[in-house]
């Protein structure tokens, strides 16, 4: 079994339009939290790339205005690469702090971005991602949709890694699928900052019988460029994501947070036993299901608009 470990949950705000930026501060923030003795460290939604609070891309129903058009130019070049400076970033600073990094990222792929999760391993770099499933409500205007094909979880030395973004933690079918694959470590990167959040992580918690860390930054309006379109304001301290990070055992314990107070590293120690001992009396992909009566189907097939065949 893994031995007991110190893990962190990064809050802090990233630059939305400078993900180059928001790489060496994500890098910086990496060794200071390994620094404190953190082997597992977890940072927001959109870190790299930016979350778009408030803002509309120009989009009433049943048109598209031209600056809602520019507006989604810029976020586009702002969004990464995957085999970008700005992983190479992110890759030096786990080699050099041999910390396991979960970090949200908005990655471009052709025209197209997506909501990420990445998955940086001290010794190997990046070895996995996982794509938003479903965008919540404006969201789609703006990011593509996962497949299967990205819901990993990682066996490490720290035990079973695997992320679940913001709103795909209330879809019922895809923690379940995740609990199947034995998480044991399940990381959620938000932009949720509502009361509610803190509940649903514990219910996670519960449910699955794993250890939950959930991020969410904190920013201010002074982050994003002054002509930023943000329906919510334009006083520059107006808070627009305010936090609610934290960390909960798997018997729904909270061990860190929810915190609102401004940027910050949440510290947790975990013993990777709590799992166990929590499966004693629920284990719902074992011993507390039912297969008999209910079953889920996951396909895990990449899925392509295009499927060239019979090429030499």
């Amino acid at each position: 079994m893994p031995q007991p470990f110190k893990a962190a949950v990064v809050q802090a705000a990233c630059d939305p339009y400078d993900s180059l930026a928001s790489a060496h501060k994500a890098a910086a923030l990496i060794t200071k939290a390994a620094a404190a003795g953190a082997k597992l460290i977890v940072f927001p939604e959109a870190f790299l790339g930016g979350y778009p609070k408030g803002a509309s891309f120009g989009t009433p129903v049943g048109m598209r205005k031209p600056q809602g058009r520019e507006d989604y130019r810029r976020y586009h070049e702002a969004a990464i690469d995957l085999a970008g400076p700005e992983v190479g970033v992110l890759e030096e600073a786990t080699a050099t702090t041999g910390a396991f990094v979960v970090i949200g990222v908005i990655e471009r792929d052709g025209g197209t971005v997506y909501c990420t999760a990445l998955f940086f391993d001290g010794e190997r770099g990046l070895i996995a991602k996982h794509r938003k499933l479903m965008p919540t409500g404006a969201e789609r205007l703006i990011w593509g949709f996962g497949d299967g094909s990205t819901m990993p979880v990682i066996e490490t030395p720290l035990g079973r890694i695997g992320a679940v973004i913001c709103w795909e933690n209330y879809m019922p079918m895809m923690r379940m699928a995740m609990y199947d694959q034995g998480v044991t470590l399940y990381c959620a990167p938000t932009a949720d900052d509502r009361d509610g959040w803190a509940a649903t992580m514990q219910h996670v918690a519960l449910e699955g019988r794993c250890f939950v860390l959930s991020a969410c930054q904190h920013i201010t309006r002074a982050a994003y460029p002054a002509d930023y379109d943000c329906a919510l304001g334009d006083d520059p301290d107006l808070v627009l994501l305010r936090g609610g990070s934290m960390i909960v055992s798997p018997l729904g314990g909270v061990l860190a947070g929810p915190d609102y107070g401004g940027e910050t590293i949440l510290y947790a120690d975990i013993d990777p036993d709590e799992v166990v001992r929590g499966k004693y009396d629920f284990d719902v992909a074992g011993h507390y299901a039912r297969p008999d009566v209910f079953s889920l189907s996951v396909n895990v097939a990449p899925q392509r608009a295009v499927r060239r065949e019979g090429a030499e």
